[in-house]
């Protein structure tokens, strides 16, 4: 893989590794839970009751993007240089162990997650507004 970022539900960049990506990861990460949610709405539809990854395929550039516990989005970016059988399978592991940490952190008991910086919302809003020309 090029690189994997972690999306949280909400479509928060939470994390990101490897190499640096070409195009602007806020407005990515927002993307991606909306793409995800939609899926989840579609699967529903036929019946399905949540969608586990999905995968865009490019010409050269493809994406598989994996639900971690549903409270993350594990994005995988990579190229033709290597399979989609491959990332599957590097995913499947990673996935398992991310979603045990996420089990652990949210479960009852577990120490609450540090408060989001004062001003945070406002700056978010602004870059919002920026990426879609308001």
């Amino acid at each position: 893989a090029r690189g994997a970022l972690l999306v949280d539900r909400t479509g928060q960049l939470v994390a990101q590794a490897g190499e640096a990506p070409t195009f602007d990861p806020t407005a990515f990460a927002s993307l991606t839970a909306a793409d995800f949610s939609a899926n989840d709405h579609l699967a529903r539809m036929l019946g399905e009751h949540e969608v586990g990854a999905l995968f865009h395929q490019g010409e050269r550039e493809s994406m598989y993007l994996a639900d971690v516990v549903r409270r993350v989005i594990l994005v995988v970016l990579f190229d033709n240089r290597t399979t989609l059988g491959l990332v599957k399978l590097r995913v499947r592991g990673t996935v398992g162990t991310l979603g045990e940490v996420f089990t652990a952190m949210f479960a009852p008991g577990a120490q609450p997650p540090p408060r989001m910086a004062d001003g945070f919302v406002g700056e978010a809003e602004d870059e919002l507004d920026r990426l879609f020309g308001e």
